[in-house]
């Protein structure tokens, strides 16, 4: 067997085995929709309450994008 089969077979053994540990670890873990993960995440941030009041008034038409 050459050199680089065994070097892609060892590669692939180890993203096999972090794909296992991986997979182990969200196991336990209950699914979640991801909206609900990040809500509260702009809570008092100043940028972003500025990109939602942006974001309306193109929506309105009262700003050009």
């Amino acid at each position: 067997m050459s050199q680089k089969t065994q070097q892609l077979e060892l590669r692939l053994a180890r993203v096999e085995q972090e794909l296992a540990e991986l997979k182990a670890a969200l196991a336990g873990r209950p699914a979640e929709p991801w909206y609900r993960q990040i809500v509260g995440e702009y809570a008092g941030d100043q940028v972003f309450a500025e990109i939602l009041r942006l974001g309306g008034l193109i929506r309105r038409g009262k700003l050009k994008g």
